[in-house]
C-alpha cells in the first residue's frame, strides 16, 4: 500500500508541475510559448523523467553506428520536439488556426479528398512524429469529419486535461476500449474519418520490423480498413526548421493485402521520415520492448 500511495504521489506531483509549466506558457504570446516549452521539457523533465537515458539505449540498439555528437544532438533535440509537441495540443484554437494555414501535400491529397467527397470511410495513420495533431488539425479545419482514437494517459491527473485539450483541437475522441471502438466503427461506417498512432509497442501485436528490429505493432488500423472499406492514408505533421511551422504529408492510401503486410507498410512508411528526421521521432518510447525477445531468439538474423 506504502509503495501504492507513493506512486500515486508522484503521479499527483508530476500532474501539478505539468499544469503550473502549461498556465504559465499560456499566458505568452505562441511564438515564444512554444520554444519555451521544448526547452522546459529538454532542460528540466528530460533529466527528470529519465528520457535523455531512454533515447541514448534506443538509438544505441537500432542505430548503434551513429556518431556520439550526432546521438547527443538528438538527446537534446527530441524533448525539445516533445515539449513544442505538448504546448501546441494545449494551445487548442490557436494551433488549429495555425496549422491549418500550411497547405495539404503528398501524393495522397487526391484520393483524400475524392474520398470525402464521396463519403468513403478513410483511417489515418500518424506516428509519434513531428506533431502529431498537425496533420488532424490541418483537415479539421478544412472541414474533413476527423475523429481520432487515443490511448489515456497514464498517469490519470494529467490525463483529464490532456483529454480535454486534445477534443478542443477537434472532435469526436474515442478512447481505447470497447465503449470508443463502438463510438468509432458508427462513425465510419457514417463515412467519417478516424485517426490513429500505431508506433507504440503492444503486448499483444505482430511482431513486425521496424528500423531493422522486432516491434509489436497494433494490426487493428489496417484490420478495420479492410472490415469497413476504408482507405488506410499514412499522414504527418514535419516540423520545419524555425520550430512552428510544418510540412502537411498525406501519403497514398495502402494498398489492400494482409493486415500484417499493410501495417509493415505503415512502419515503413514511418521509418523513412524518421530516419530523414532523427531528431523528431520520439525515441523516448520504448517502442522495441517485448519486440527484443524475437529478434533474440533469432540470433543475429535481425542485425
Amino acid at each position: 500500500m506504502a509503495q501504492t500511495n507513493g506512486n500515486t504521489l508522484r503521479l499527483w506531483l508530476q500532474d501539478r508541475f505539468l499544469r503550473g509549466l502549461i498556465w504559465a506558457l499560456m499566458r505568452l504570446p505562441y511564438r515564444w510559448r512554444v520554444p519555451l516549452c521544448g526547452a522546459a521539457v529538454t532542460h528540466l523533465v528530460a533529466p527528470v523523467a529519465g528520457y535523455r537515458k531512454r533515447i541514448r539505449e534506443n538509438l544505441a540498439y537500432v542505430l548503434p553506428e551513429l556518431a556520439p555528437v550526432e546521438v547527443e544532438r538528438i538527446v537534446r533535440a527530441v524533448p525539445d520536439n516533445v515539449g513544442r509537441t505538448i504546448i501546441e495540443i494545449y494551445s487548442g484554437a490557436e494551433f488549429a488556426a495555425h496549422a491549418m494555414r500550411h497547405p495539404l501535400t503528398g501524393g495522397g491529397v487526391a484520393a483524400l479528398e475524392a474520398a470525402h467527397q464521396a463519403g468513403q470511410p478513410v483511417i489515418l495513420v500518424t506516428g509519434h512524429f513531428g506533431n502529431y495533431d498537425a496533420s488532424r488539425a490541418a483537415l479539421v479545419g478544412r472541414g474533413y469529419r476527423v475523429g481520432s482514437l487515443y490511448m489515456p494517459m497514464t498517469n490519470p491527473y494529467f490525463n483529464a486535461h490532456y483529454e480535454a485539450a486534445i477534443a478542443a483541437i477537434g472532435k469526436p475522441m474515442f478512447p481505447r476500449g470497447k465503449a470508443g471502438l463502438g463510438a468509432m466503427v458508427r462513425h465510419l461506417r457514417s463515412g467519417g474519418m478516424v485517426g490513429m498512432v500505431v508506433d507504440q509497442n503492444m503486448n499483444h501485436g505482430a511482431p513486425l520490423k521496424f528500423f531493422g528490429k522486432t516491434a509489436l505493432t497494433a494490426l487493428s488500423a489496417a484490420e478495420l480498413a479492410l472490415k469497413y472499406n476504408a482507405l488506410l492514408v499514412p499522414t504527418y505533421g514535419i516540423r520545419s526548421e524555425d520550430g512552428l511551422s510544418f510540412t502537411i504529408v498525406v501519403e497514398p492510401p495502402v494498398p489492400q493485402g494482409t493486415p500484417e503486410a499493410m501495417t509493415q507498410a505503415l512502419n515503413d512508411s514511418l521509418e523513412v521520415l524518421a530516419r530523414q528526421h532523427l531528431d523528431q521521432w520520439f525515441w523516448i518510447h520504448r517502442r522495441w520492448k517485448g519486440g527484443q525477445r524475437f529478434d533474440g531468439a533469432a540470433g543475429s538474423a535481425s542485425e
